[in-house]
């Protein structure tokens, strides 16, 4: 077994993954599907092109078929945001900078509020979506997790609407793994929720060895990887 293997999550099947336990009591169903930043810049010829971020698109849809619960989130900057490179003279994309909140990766301006970059992919068909959650909205602050802004204090809200709804099991895909997606499951298991990555159904941007720490990260807080 070589060492990426090793100092990965636990690989485990999909079906494991998402068999409800074997238990009279688990009567409802407490398992989401949440589906990270699907959205035309994260995709070719978009302005924050994740690469294959749209070879994702059919492999969720047919993953939303097995789930009751289907929450999105979705990018959704203003214009001029402190996150964009082109809001700080001097700087280029993919460097960093310190804003009020910690190091901040500068990124082109992407997923502008309205725009068509913003919009999902047009074939992503999930009809059954019973949320869309908007994060990154607020100028000065960026938001990678859907749970906390990158204060790392500032909630978004879906935490309390998952435990409302007593949903429990929270199955992660979408873009990028090593941003949006790995900052949402890192939170959700510091908030106590069971969480799985299903790795076929996301994509990576890598910057700068990004990937391999985002799964090392999220190995260590008992993050599932099938």
């Amino acid at each position: 077994m070589d060492d990426d293997k090793k100092n990965s999550p636990d690989r485990i099947s999909l079906q494991k993954a998402t068999e409800h336990p074997d238990s009279a009591a688990a009567v409802r169903d407490n398992r989401a599907l949440l589906v990270i930043d699907v959205q035309n810049d994260f995709c070719p010829n978009g302005a924050l092109c994740v690469p294959e971020g749209d070879h994702v698109v059919p492999v969720i849809n047919e993953l939303s078929k097995d789930f009751s619960h289907v929450i999105m989130t979705q990018d959704w900057h203003c214009p001029g945001h402190l996150s964009f490179a082109s809001s700080h003279p001097g700087k280029n994309a993919f460097e960093s900078v310190d804003l009020s909140y910690g190091q901040q990766i500068l990124w082109p301006d992407h997923c502008i509020q309205g725009s068509r970059g913003a919009e999902f992919h047009s074939d992503l068909q999930i009809t059954h979506c019973e949320l869309i959650v908007r994060k990154g909205y607020d100028k000065n602050i960026d938001s990678y997790s859907a749970f906390f802004e990158n204060d790392r204090k500032t909630p978004v809200g879906l935490a309390g609407y998952l435990r409302e709804r007593e949903l429990k099991r929270l199955f992660i895909v979408g873009l990028a793994t090593d941003f949006c997606v790995a900052y949402t499951a890192l939170d959700a298991r510091e908030l106590g929720f069971e969480v799985t990555v299903i790795e076929n159904a996301c994509r990576g941007l890598n910057v700068d060895g990004s990937l391999d720490t985002a799964w090392q990260k999220m190995c260590t807080v008992g993050v599932h990887r099938v």
